[in-house]
């Protein structure tokens, strides 16, 4: 669909009506503007925006018989309203309020703060909670809810609210601003592909280029591994680590971002920009370079622990004046550990984890001041729009009490480890050879001055952002700060009141759904510095956690369950869950509870939270986890048992792949093996961090189930088999199978396995576990070939099948759950 729309708009020219074209006319800033000789080549027009892509003009010259009788025309190019702004938009991960040296943290962020300088700084900027659903409503400038990222897409359910589809009614500022003549691009993180459509065969419209962006870099999905990204260029899975030592994908991106606005440049310089920047840090795997982390381990940051943490995180953001004076650190929860409770060694673990997130925080805001420092040094900053937004929501606290080296082991369940663990990944932390995440009381402490986390949508510890923007010449109070209560919806509006474009009525013949934010910037102005905000009401929702906020008073639930244990403790039903009352007015940070002494006023906010959500998609409530994590969902490959590959087949993704998750399975390899010792991969998914291969090592086959890094079953030729000789496949034709029969029901459970060749048993071994819930997030099935991580040492990237696969044949049963 996207391919075509392009096609459609070249060949329309996006232009305005054929009298204003003709007489030349320019018209009212609201409507169409033609500037240059109409019908030459050099001829603009800016549209009025309500219907995109407009009605295409007649021609406007004259056709004859004859060629030399006739007057050719040009449609004339869309362009922008003169003085509209190059936008970058940038957005970093799971990073809350109290993570960045601008709004008190002690993580030094240079680039922030020099947008920050430049600009003004928001301390009342909200999120979602989550990752997926608050880019949707950033790009939309709706409700996550109102375009279906109730949920992130990984757990999408079949309702209106939950789909994780942002449908043909909701365009993106993407789409707005390329059909009024931006250049857009998105580099780095798109979480707003529905996961089950990730695969060669679409459809394309829930892409980045179907949402409006011409240019997209990044990689699908919720995280991705920095060293072996699971990374895109448009539609195209690219794998530009490959022959590079030193490569990370936060260098990388902001390498391509820089040399796409240098071509952009040199081909049209006077063509205004849009460009999405959404890098996957500090989200999980904390991955930055060892340079960085060498740098931040010298600074001594954390040596004194969480709680002290909190406290200078405290006192810095009073000192900035972004708390007001009266706000009051919210007490420590009981459920977390208090610092002088652990061990020296444990000290010492937690310690270096904390160094390498707050690595991760500095490379990547150094690599965001890279982009920055090239649009100056294109002479372009001075009519740049900066929205720099530290976090998508607040910091994760999903690596578990004492963090994990693999976070694929924690979200499967492994929440504890034994010490001898950690202290084995102690020198690699970060590295290649883990995928880590931090342990939770940091996350809490890097909340400051908040309560809770990331997930929890009914306290700002999962909400609140800090923010900064720039715009020289448009902000007249330089270095300012705002206090107006505004939500990621209000991105949208703002852009648009920059660039003097409205919002369509009607995109492709679409009517659209209302934009649900408002503008910001009347924050830009000085005079407006302490003027109320323009947002009344905002509600908030997540795993049923509830918030809404109503004229300086926010009403929110409890959180039954901390997130950190990864819904492994069974919720109340929704109707059950205990209410709390704030007047954030006075009561910045959350910190004393009104519900028992103004229960009218918690009532009217109760009733004004349904109302919201009814409003916007948010009903039916649902604060299931497991359930939504393995519901069906549509994909090429839905309700399939059986699954035929011939050759090489490389980058198939999960949603489009068999999984063999708690259930029996069966792998039948049909291969023809040209010459004595062909060896390589013949089917793989996952890899170094969990999943398994099936693959001849010099011709011997060989089938590995890694279990998260945990532990890895082997089974091979030449161990335990009566009937084989331990030799290599003899040249010719050959049937191996590996058939694996799962001992449910429940999760996780074990099994026996039996690896065959033409007939005869080579092996056969009895597993106590299997993966329960995620194989792989960020890798995926290959046939033929290897293309990320290796699921065992055994072998070398990228393990290409020296032979031939005339077919193999994947049978999966039933889920036995």
């Amino acid at each position: 669909m996207d391919m075509c729309r392009i096609a459609r708009k070249v060949a329309l020219g996006l232009v305005a009506s054929v009298a204003a074209l003709l007489s030349g006319v320019t018209l009212s800033a609201a409507q169409e503007v033609v500037s240059g000789e109409p019908g030459s080549p050099s001829s603009t027009t800016t549209i009025d925006g309500k219907q995109l892509p407009p009605t295409p003009p007649k021609f406007g010259g004259v056709i004859k018989e004859d060629a030399k009788d006739s007057k050719p025309w040009w449609p004339p190019t869309v362009v922008p309203p003169k003085g509209a702004p190059n936008v970058l938009l940038i957005m970093t991960d799971d990073s809350g309020f109290g993570v960045p040296s601008t709004f008190g943290g002690v993580i030094p962020t240079p680039a922030l703060d020099r947008v920050a300088n430049a600009g003004l700084r928001y301390t009342q900027f909200h999120s979602t909670a989550l990752c997926s659903p608050t880019r949707a409503a950033l790009i939309t400038g709706r409700n996550h809810h109102s375009v279906g990222f109730g949920q992130i897409s990984e757990m999408a359910t079949g309702f209106p609210g939950y789909n994780s589809i942002i449908g043909p009614d909701n365009a993106t500022i993407g789409g707005i601003l390329s059909d009024n003549g931006y250049a857009t691009s998105w580099f780095g993180k798109n979480h707003n592909t529905p996961s089950f459509v990730y695969s060669a065969a679409g459809p394309f419209d829930q892409w980045p280029s179907g949402m409006g962006f011409q240019y997209f870099y990044g990689f699908m999905g919720g995280e991705t591994d920095q060293w072996t990204p699971y990374l895109f260029r448009d539609h195209t899975p690219v794998y530009p680590w490959i022959g590079k030592k030193d490569y990370n994908l936060i260098t990388d991106m902001a390498d391509d971002a820089i040399r796409y606005m240098k071509e952009l440049n040199a081909s049209a310089p006077n063509k205004p920009f849009l460009l999405y920047y959404v890098p996957g840090a500090t989200h999980d795997p904390h991955q930055p370079t060892k340079e960085w982390i060498d740098k931040i381990g010298a600074m001594h940051l954390f040596d004194q622990g969480w709680e002290k943490l909190r406290e200078q995180i405290f006192a810095n953001q009073k000192r900035l004046g972004v708390i007001p004076a009266n706000t009051q650190l919210t007490p420590w929860p009981d459920e977390l550990p208090k610092w002088d409770s652990l061990s020296l060694v444990q000290k010492k673990i937690v310690t270096r984890e904390a160094n390498v997130f707050a690595a991760y925080t500095a490379y990547v805001d150094n690599e965001i001041g890279r982009v920055i420092q090239a649009v100056d040094d294109m002479g372009k900053l001075d009519n740049t729009l900066i929205i720099y937004i530290n976090g998508d929501n607040g910091t994760s606290s999903e690596g578990t009490m004492m963090g994990t080296p693999n976070w694929m082991a924690a979200a499967n369940g492994v929440l504890e480890l034994p010490e001898a663990e950690y202290l084995r990944y102690y020198e690699s932390w970060g590295s290649d050879q883990t995928y880590p995440h931090m342990a939770v009381p940091w996350a809490w402490a890097f909340d400051t001055p908040f309560k809770w986390t990331k997930q929890v949508a009914s306290h700002f510890g999962g909400t609140r952002q800090g923010m900064a923007i720039s715009w020289p010449g448009h902000i007249n109070d330089v270095g300012g700060i705002r206090n107006q209560f505004h939500h990621v919806i209000d991105i949208v509006p703002t852009i648009l009141d920059a660039a003097g474009i409205q919002a369509p009525d009607m995109v492709d013949g679409i009517e659209q759904k209302p934009i649900e934010g408002v503008s910001m910037a009347y924050t830009f102005d000085k005079a407006n510095a302490n003027a109320p905000t323009k947002r009344a009401t905002q509600y908030f929702e997540m795993f049923a956690n509830r918030g809404i906020y109503h004229d300086g008073w926010y009403a929110c639930t409890t959180p039954p369950a901390a997130p950190w244990l990864l819904g492994t403790k069974p919720l109340p039903p929704v109707e059950q869950y205990k209410w709390e009352l704030y007047n954030i007015d006075e009561d910045f940070s959350q910190a004393n509870d009104l519900a028992a002494k103004n229960p009218k006023k918690l009532k009217e906010m109760q009733a004004l939270f349904l109302t919201e959500a009814a409003n916007h998609q948010v009903l039916p409530l649902d604060n299931s986890v497991l359930p939504r994590i393995l519901t069906p969902r549509p994909s090429g490959t839905a309700g399939r048992t059986e699954f035929t590959y011939t050759g090489e087949n490389m980058g198939i993704p999960v949603g489009n792949a068999p999984s063999i998750l708690n259930r029996d399975y069966t792998f039948t390899a049909d291969i023809t093996i040209p010459t004595a010792g062909t060896e390589g991969m013949i089917a793989t998914m996952g890899g170094r961090f969990g999943g398994y291969g099936l693959y001849l090592l010099k011709g011997k086959p060989v089938f590995v189930y890694n279990l998260l890094n945990l532990k890895r079953y082997r089974w091979e030729g030449g161990v335990g088999a009566e009937d084989w000789l331990g030799s290599s496949l003899e040249p010719g034709k050959h049937t191996i199978v590996f058939d694996f029969k799962y001992v449910g029901p429940g999760l996780g459970k074990g099994g026996t396995g039996v690896l065959s060749v033409d007939g005869k048993v080579v092996s056969k071994q009895t597993v106590d576990h299997t993966i329960p819930f995620l194989m792989s997030l960020d890798e995926s099935m290959d046939v033929g070939v290897d293309t990320r991580t290796p699921v065992d040492d055994s072998y070398t990237l990228p393990f290409q099948f020296t032979g031939n696969i005339d077919k193999l044949t994947v049978k999966i049963g039933r889920e036995q759950l």
